[in-house]
């Protein structure tokens, strides 16, 4: 089966640019149910954060990130950032929100504020009791956080992992969603059949997971882009170290994956809501392949968006190669599903404020509003380089139209 059978291919071509600025995190007082916040920059912050009145002058906007609890007491790690419709970002297995910060600061200017969610056992987030370890536990909590932190609905982004808790939380709750984007996601046909398998013999699951996190470990470009690989080091190191020092912290979410059935019937729910779905997938990832995404995006009415020479952490590898495909999808489907979104709550697009877009989006005195940095931001084209992967848009065809 070719790439190409059932859509009809569009090339793009990332635009020019140059050298980025890298963004880093920063931390305020953001008021109820905040446990603890934390920052994480390439250089270290120094005593408190800005008051929330404060405004902070910034290049690219900066994550801010938290730790919130629940009202039935779960610990939850969210980093936050930009103004607009809420942009949910879930992270892939062994991996954690903040790891995303250069790629997802590139998101904002799209309209989007970006909050990146640590899954449970994950970076911030505790973990589930030994009973709840299913991915349906996992993507309840995340509809719980979504809840807590007073978001409506949302375009729906999840990497790996993430993109199976994103999708099973779409196909149960639809109302949530504005779109999906599923980035080298294990859902679909062929990952089904890889999880049967597994079944029957662990030890395939196992070697499944032992190359997710060496993927993610070895996503620093040490000799390829020195200057990006310094940047990323610094952002992956504690999480590998937090591995290190507690390992058994990823078993719960191996044996969910394991334990859990399969994804067709989600992907079929969203096909039949009418979900606009995309799937993005590197046509190098051995870990989880492609034909994964294939699946998905036919299964759900979907497009493809294929990321050439891309292993399964691309977008941990180059920062600006998501934020181009988005910007050529907000153009497309995904532009129009916002659009739809903003009129539907009686907002007016071409003359709403920030204000006026989150009073609509949000829940009265979200607290997400509250966790949201305050910046200047002064974000200009000669911060970016070009894109480093290329990729291919595949539409995909509908048989009921």
């Amino acid at each position: 089966m070719t790439i190409d059978e059932g859509w009809e291919p569009i090339e793009v071509r990332p635009a020019p640019g140059s050298d980025e600025v890298d963004p880093v995190a920063v931390d305020h007082p953001a008021g109820r149910s905040t446990v603890r916040h934390l920052a994480m920059a390439t250089d270290p912050i120094i005593g408190p954060g800005p008051d929330l009145d404060d405004m902070v002058d910034v290049t690219l906007p900066r994550l801010a990130r938290h730790e919130i609890l629940l009202a039935d007491g779960h610990q939850v790690g969210v980093a936050v950032c930009g103004r607009g419709v809420p942009l949910v970002v879930v992270h892939g297995f062994s991996a954690e929100g903040i790891l995303y910060a250069q790629t997802l600061s590139r998101l904002v200017d799209l309209g989007f504020k970006v909050i990146a969610i640590d899954t449970a056992g994950h970076g911030g987030t505790l973990g589930l009791p030994t009973g709840a370890q299913s991915m349906a536990s996992y993507a309840q909590l995340l509809g719980r956080v979504l809840d807590h932190l007073g978001v409506r609905e949302a375009v729906l982004a999840g990497h790996s992992m993430g993109g199976r808790l994103v999708t099973e939380l779409a196909a149960n709750e639809p109302e949530r969603a504005i779109a999906v984007i599923l980035l080298d996601a294990i859902v679909g046909d062929t990952w089904d059949r890889l999880v049967n398998v597994a079944r029957m013999f662990p030890p395939l699951l196992f070697g499944i997971g032992v190359s997710l996190v060496v993927d993610t470990a070895s996503t620093v470009p040490w000799f390829r882009d020195p200057r990006q690989a310094a940047k990323l080091g610094r952002l992956v190191a504690p999480t590998m170290a937090a591995h290190l020092r507690r390992p058994w912290r990823l078993m719960g979410p191996a044996a969910s994956i394991l334990r859990s059935p399969g994804t067709k019937w989600m992907l079929d729910k969203l096909g039949k809501e009418r979900i606009p779905v995309f799937a993005v997938h590197g046509d190098r990832d051995f870990a989880v392949p492609l034909a994964t995404s294939k699946a998905a995006a036919r299964r759900a009415r979907g497009d493809l968006v294929v990321v050439r020479k891309a292993s399964h952490s691309w977008l941990l590898k180059d920062p600006e190669t998501l934020p181009a495909i988005m910007h050529a999808l907000m153009r497309g489907r995904l532009g129009t599903a916002v659009l739809k979104a903003k009129l539907d709550r009686g907002v007016d697009p071409a003359g709403a404020t920030d204000d006026e877009v989150e009073a609509a989006l949000y829940a009265p005195d979200a607290l997400v509003l509250e966790l949201t940095p305050r910046q200047r931001v002064h974000d200009t084209e000669d911060l970016h380089r070009p894109p480093r992967y290329r990729w291919q848009l595949l539409p995909a065809r509908d048989p009921r139209d």
